[in-house]
């Protein structure tokens, strides 16, 4: 019984390991559509000859590994690029050059639209005073469903500048978005940093249908705040000198729930709601990093800002028209950190810096 089982196991993971470095082949560099898939086609093939019509399994399970392996090695050095021919709206990567705590950042994204695709592509460089960041908020956007958003952080400068990081795929001209390839070094990744008129705006107004918008505020002091900004300012300038591969898994939007739970002073654990990206508001929710104050589905519905981003339009004072009356957006930094710790007696709220 036991060897059936191991017989078993193995041929299971030997045929993820076939279907893997199949799918890695056809949706690769090489050249020529029907050599890659007839590469595939063969890894595949070769897999099931050799377990089904070899005696001698043990060799050919140590040349399967070799095979495989190689495969492996092959599939890591193919190098993500930044220099092809982009889709407009991620035309520029962004970067930031650092002087003392005066940190300006290059080419923020502040599009002008007509409408999702006619627009005119609008880039400005500012310079933000670190001494007065002091608020971080999450923006999560639906479109199709509760399980599945798009996630993004906003840094505030005391109410008055905002600035917001989109990590994003890269998307060449006419490349379309496909689950399965993002598995596969088939989009560059780029963090997108712009203004709230520009990739709010494009999601309550342009897109068609349009994208449901929330926008929460994150309990966090300023020194935590500033940390994660610098952590995305250093990531930026990297990838604006090495490009990065985009993974639907490990490097995606969902990224950003490990920044803002770092806002927060804690660390990600093991939750289904990590890898549902639409669930992240209730993974922070219960993490206690928002507003917790109320019940979270009051929280939700007085966190819809569609309605408003509508009536306030391309107003200059958009970040700031968007936060009024919105949960915890009249505190900001240390003062609503401990006044939500105050109110919660959440112990690990005394360690917010």
């Amino acid at each position: 019984m036991t060897r059936y089982f191991g017989v078993g196991a193995l041929s299971v993971i030997v045929s993820l390991m076939t279907i893997w470095a199949a799918l890695a082949i056809y949706y690769s560099n090489l050249p020529g559509e029907y050599s890659r898939l007839g590469l595939a086609t063969l890894m595949v093939l070769a897999s099931l000859a050799a377990f089904i019509f070899l005696p001698r399994r043990r060799r050919t399970l140590v040349w399967f590994l070799v095979v495989f392996a190689g495969i492996v090695v092959w599939w890591t050095t193919i190098p993500a690029s930044n220099t092809r021919h982009w889709e407009r709206e991620v035309g520029r990567e962004p970067y930031a050059t650092i002087e003392g705590n005066s940190i300006t950042i290059h080419d923020i994204r502040d599009f002008r639209y007509r409408t999702e695709k006619d627009f005119d592509a609008v880039y400005y460089d500012k310079t933000f005073d670190l001494t007065k960041l002091d608020s971080a908020d999450l923006i999560a956007v639906y479109w199709m469903g509760d399980a599945i958003a798009h996630i993004m952080i906003t840094f505030g400068f005391q109410g008055k500048d905002f600035i917001t990081f989109s990590i994003e795929t890269r998307k060449e001209q006419g490349e379309e978005y496909s689950t399965i390839k993002g598995f596969f070094k088939q989009y560059e990744l780029i963090y997108v940093v712009g203004d709230e008129r520009d990739l709010i705006r494009v999601r309550t107004d342009y897109r068609k249908p349009q994208e449901d918008v929330y926008l929460y505020r994150l309990r966090g002091g300023p020194k935590r705040v500033r940390e994660v900004f610098m952590a995305y300012i250093r990531q930026i300038n990297a990838m604006k000198q090495k490009a990065e591969w985009y993974n639907t898994l490990t490097t995606n939007c969902t990224t950003s729930i490990i920044g803002l739970m770092r806002i927060t002073g804690g660390r990600v654990g093991y939750d289904w709601k990590v890898l549902l990206s639409g669930y992240t508001p209730l993974y922070a929710y219960e993490f206690g990093a928002l507003d917790t104050r109320i019940p979270f589905e009051e929280l939700r519905r007085r966190s819809y800002i569609n309605p408003r981003a509508h009536a306030i339009g391309n107003d200059p004072e958009f970040s700031r028209k968007i936060r009024e009356g919105l949960p915890l957006m009249d505190r900001t930094g240390r003062q609503q950190a401990e006044e939500v710790s105050r109110v919660l007696g959440l112990p690990y709220a005394t360690k917010v810096q």
